[in-house]
């Protein structure tokens, strides 16, 4: 029985835009197991946390304020980094950690 576990901020999507959401997933589901037998053993459970137990790159989450914030980061970060560094120790050295302050 596959058992997949969403979990969404509050209050972003309606009850239907759940329910259309399991659906979809259940479909998935389905179709990858390739019985439709499969369909009535896929559980969903959709979880919803709230806004303040969740954070982007250290910061709290402050709806889409935080992800363009977060996209902008990123671009950043791509751009500061030299060459296409592709293992964990190019990367370490392409960017390494900051020291706190």
């Amino acid at each position: 029985m596959p058992f997949v576990n969403i979990k969404l901020i509050d209050g972003v999507f309606t009850p239907e835009q759940k329910h259309a959401l399991a659906k979809d997933i259940t479909d998935v589901m389905v179709k990858h197991e390739g019985s439709e037998a499969f369909r009535e053993v896929v559980w969903v459970l959709i979880e919803e946390l709230h806004t303040d137990g969740w954070h982007i790159g250290g910061l709290p989450f402050q709806g889409p304020k935080s992800l363009l914030d977060t996209l902008g980061r990123s671009k950043a970060m791509v751009e500061s980094i030299d060459g296409h560094p592709v293992t964990h120790e190019a990367l370490a050295i392409a960017a390494p950690v900051k020291p706190p302050g």
